[in-house]
Parts: C-alpha cells; sequence; structure tokens
C-alpha cells in the first residue's frame, strides 16, 4: 500500500515507518524537518511541513492508501486534536478513506482499565492535558466519514517485540500492566492497514 505516516520522526513514529517499510509499503513520512528521518529506503518519501499547515498536510496525503496518526507533543495538549482534524479535512478532501489514527488506553469507554495511579495521578494530573487532547481527537476522528480505527495503546516502553500483547481489551478489564513496548504498537498500527477487524473501533493494547 501507498501509506502516509504522521508523527514518523517521534519515538512510535519511527519505528511505524520500518514496520510499514518491512510490510512492503510505501511510505511517506509527514515531519517538520527531512534531518530528522534517520532511515533511507527507495519506498520511503519525505514532505516536510507543518501538521497545521492544510496545504503540506495534503501534499503528504494525496494518492495514498490509507493514513496512520501517531501525533505526539508529551504533555502538551492542542497538537493531537488539531493536527489530526488538519489530516481528516485533507483526506476528504483528496478521497483518501482509511485512518488508523493512535490513541490511549484510558480515553472514552476504557477508562476503567487504568489503575488508581494512571487514574488519578497520571491523566488526573500531570498528563490532563494530553488526556484531554486524545479525547478530542477521538472525537474528530468519530464525525469524521473515514473508514477509521482508532488504536489506544497502554504506556509505551522501549522493550522487545514480542507479538504477545492483548488485544482488544475489554472495558471491564482490570489489574493489566498498562505498558506495552514500541515495536509491539508500531506492528499494530501497521497491521490494520490491511486488517478491516477494526473498522469504526477502538482497540485497546497492552501486555
Amino acid at each position: 500500500m501507498r501509506i502516509a505516516v504522521f508523527g514518523a520522526t517521534g519515538t512510535l513514529g519511527r519505528h511505524i515507518v520500518d514496520a510499514a517499510l518491512g510490510e512492503g509499503h510505501e511510505v511517506t513520512a509527514f515531519t517538520r524537518s527531512a534531518a530528522n528521518v534517520k532511515q533511507s529506503h527507495n519506498r520511503l518519501r519525505i514532505v516536510e511541513g507543518d501538521v497545521f499547515d492544510a496545504a503540506a498536510v495534503e501534499r503528504a496525503v494525496i494518492g495514498r492508501d490509507a493514513v496512520v496518526v501517531a501525533l505526539g507533543a508529551g504533555a502538551k495538549g492542542t497538537v493531537r486534536a488539531e493536527g489530526t482534524r488538519k489530516v481528516v479535512e485533507a483526506m476528504e478532501r483528496t478521497g483518501v478513506k482509511r485512518l488508523v489514527c493512535e490513541s490511549s488506553l484510558g480515553v472514552g469507554d476504557s477508562k476503567g482499565n487504568l489503575n488508581f495511579v494512571w487514574k488519578y495521578l497520571m491523566f488526573g494530573l500531570l498528563l490532563r492535558a494530553a488526556y484531554a487532547d486524545h479525547h478530542r481527537q477521538e472525537d474528530i476522528v468519530r464525525a469524521s466519514a473515514l473508514d477509521w480505527t482508532i488504536v489506544r495503546p497502554s504506556a509505551f516502553t522501549d522493550g522487545p517485540r514480542t507479538g504477545a500483547y492483548r488485544r482488544d481489551v475489554p472495558a471491564d478489564a482490570r489489574g493489566l500492566s498498562l505498558k506495552i513496548s514500541r515495536l509491539d504498537i508500531a506492528d499494530f498500527l501497521v497491521e490494520q492497514l490491511t486488517d478491516t477487524s477494526y473498522v469504526h473501533r477502538t482497540p485497546g493494547i497492552t501486555n
């Protein structure tokens, strides 16, 4: 497939690019600076721009078969939701239908999966802006006319690729580790490009 990755140079995004190239996809990496893209591949194309710039986003999206959004801003808000809005609008203008969007476990009906620390200290206080940003991001995606899948991973780790993580975590699941490696998350996101099992669904993934 011909795909575009937003957030391509982040700690998760670079693994998404690698995983997609490994699966034979043609990848467009969207970044503010080409110097931030460390990979080199004959199926890798780089588009420079700001995710808030509609014209730049459209250059990355047009002619693609699918888009992966893995925007991040640490504890800050606004980038995920408003950046995703620009991507969704560009996709709707150019007729690209398949969207795989990374959110977070604990958003929406998965809040019950969180333990006390994550519910009240992390998302309730330290990461409150980021948590609200993910909520807005999901609302934007859900309101679109796209064939979307919102993936909700738990906290990222630098652990190895295992393939042995829980998929589609039930909303009433408790006692979860609330950790998963970036490599496993990237594999799951890329898998959704060709798997329609979770279209218009919000699967949670964790170890």
